[in-house]
């Protein structure tokens, strides 16, 4: 088995290339395709940056995509792939759109990077490294420090949950919903909290999770919440639980 260093290195070099792409900025990038595995209408940039993915991580385990499903068959080494999260954000310019990247051994996470393709921020973790680092500097290693002066937290899919989100502004809980979860889940340390309720989709989460593993993380096949502050924390689960489910 390759290893975590390698594949690592092998997804910030993918990362590289699609942002390459996106600078470029062809008119296909934005052009809509068929529905993918997961549902959603395929862009042009989806399917370009799952093939880039597919090109720089399928000498590490078997690739599972959103646009694709299993691209190669299922194994003990498998790797959970968004190529583009936000690509709604990407197409509208909205700069919040990135790639989510995890790899599961037998069953266990070991590496995860998720890359806002926007600022260039990159987040990784492997079993034995946790830090923030940048596409234009990839050599440098930032320790993250959780935001203690944080004022809001990031409600993804807030739209379609007003009773909830009623019942969290009348505790001054304010949030934005930028609306793509992976790279939500990897800013967790910076924000107040991370809230998502809707499907559960290993590519969506796989990566975020592993990344903010070390703050309090609720998830279930309801919801996610993630929060550094363990009385913020079940505040908000008493919310969710006792007000709303």
């Amino acid at each position: 088995m390759k290893e975590s260093s390698e594949f690592i290195h092998a997804s910030i070099q993918a990362c590289h290339e699609i942002a390459s792409l996106i600078k470029e900025g062809s008119n296909s990038l934005f052009e809509l395709h068929e529905q993918g595995f997961g549902g959603d209408i395929s862009n042009g940039i989806d399917l370009k940056a799952e093939k880039i993915c597919f090109k720089h991580l399928s000498p590490f385990g078997s690739v599972f995509s959103e646009e694709s499903g299993w691209m190669s068959p299922q194994s003990t080494t498998n790797i959970y792939l968004d190529p583009i999260d936000g690509s709604d954000n990407f197409i509208s310019r909205l700069p919040y759109y990135g790639v989510s990247i995890a790899r599961v051994v037998d069953g266990t996470t070991t590496e995860a990077l998720v890359c806002n393709l926007a600022n260039g921020d990159v987040f990784v973790r492997t079993e034995n490294e946790y830090y923030r680092t940048s596409l234009t500097e990839s050599n440098v290693k930032e320790t993250i420090i959780t935001n203690g002066s944080a004022k809001i937290g990031l409600f993804e899919k807030a739209p379609e949950h007003p009773e909830l989100v009623r019942k969290l502004m009348a505790q001054k809980l304010k949030f934005r919903s930028p609306g793509a979860l992976a790279l939500s889940l990897a800013y967790a340390p910076y924000v107040k909290y991370v809230l998502f309720l809707g499907t559960m989709r290993p590519y969506d989460i796989q990566a975020g999770l592993y990344l903010s593993k070390h703050l309090y993380v609720f998830n279930d096949d309801r919801y996610i919440l993630i929060c550094a502050d363990k009385t913020l924390f079940e505040q908000i689960r008493l919310i969710v639980e006792k007000e709303y489910f």
